[in-house]
């Protein structure tokens, strides 16, 4: 389903797809106090589980996006903006994101569903909510997209319903869009952590088969993902791997209400990432797509306090559908 939503107007100054999209991380703080909870995995290795509870009934998991982490301000400010309507939340940081290395060779990737579920048992098991719900962003997106196609009709009965932002519905398009010379400094950025864990892989896997060289010269997410990604998780390559883990071909599976909020001047983005296909035949599925809002953007003023188009419609759509 198209949601024709012109609820977002940004000053001249959003107008700007790059400004959108760093504005929040440079300038704008959001106080969340969260509690930690260390979590096992099935291959015993463990999630740093971060809650901001109001004593609510109803829980949302919200998933970051490449190399974030719960501290991140998309993060926080969506925690901040839950809390205040009710929600408990659970920030969830992905193998090697919490501020500590995991311990096995693998971390996290775009399709990685596995850890999510984990998240969800872990949650449903040992906490008494009537009502799950899930939010992510960029590549938590797509992890949350992913699952929800692979789960179908057999998702556990209290997930509700679910909102993304900015997600690369194909990994191949964005990888192709990040690669381009107008997006170097966030590929850049990515690339400096990314490549620093991998390092640090191979020091305690040295029989890993990952190659050092390969690593240190990646230069875009081509030469990563054939570097580091699809070695240690199997795949044969990159394109191999971006082919598996999108989510567009799993949303079609979706039953769940399910909001995918994104924007035209996304610099993360390539046109095959909007899935408008998919939104158009399956009446679960409702894509949002803004003229504007950048990568995680979405600001409205330079100012936090009135800087919540995005956490709103996050909730809104949540009260909409419990």
């Amino acid at each position: 389903m198209i949601v024709r939503s012109k609820s977002y107007k940004p000053p001249l100054l959003f107008k700007n797809g790059h400004i959108n999209t760093i504005y929040r991380t440079l300038f704008l703080n959001y106080p969340v106090e969260y509690q930690r909870k260390r979590i096992t995995t099935p291959d015993q290795d463990f999630l740093d589980l971060d809650f901001s509870r109001v004593n609510s009934d109803k829980v949302v998991i919200l998933m970051h996006g490449l190399e974030g982490s719960s501290s991140s301000k998309y993060i926080l400010s969506t925690t901040k903006h839950l809390n205040e309507n009710a929600f408990d939340v659970v920030a969830v940081n992905l193998r090697s994101c919490s501020g500590e290395q995991n311990l096995t060779l693998g971390t996290y990737h775009s399709g990685k569903t596995d850890d999510l579920e984990t998240v969800i048992d872990f949650i449903e098991k040992n906490y008494n909510y009537s009502q799950i719900f899930l939010a992510g962003y960029s590549l938590g997106g797509n992890q949350i997209l992913k699952y929800l196609g692979e789960k179908g009709s057999s998702l556990i009965k209290k997930i509700t319903a679910a909102v993304t932002v900015s997600v690369p519905c194909d990994l191949e398009g964005s990888s192709e869009a990040l690669a381009r010379f107008s997006s170097k400094v966030y590929m850049e950025r990515f690339l400096r952590t990314l490549r620093v864990k991998s390092l640090e892989k191979l020091e305690k896997f040295p029989d890993s088969g990952l190659d050092r060289e390969k690593i240190l010269n990646a230069k875009n997410f081509n030469d990563f993902d054939n570097a580091v990604t699809a070695p240690i998780y199997g795949y044969k390559n990159a394109r191999d791997y971006w082919q598996k883990n999108s989510s567009k071909p799993f949303i079609p599976e979706i039953k769940i209400p399910t909001l995918l909020i994104t924007a035209k001047d996304d610099p993360f983005l390539s046109k095959t990432c909007f899935p408008v296909k998919e939104a158009k035949e399956n009446s679960s599925f409702y894509l949002e797509l803004n003229r504007y809002g950048g990568h995680v953007g979405f600001n409205q003023h330079p100012s936090a306090g009135k800087n919540i188009w995005m956490e709103s419609r996050i909730v809104q759509f949540f009260l909409n559908h419990q």
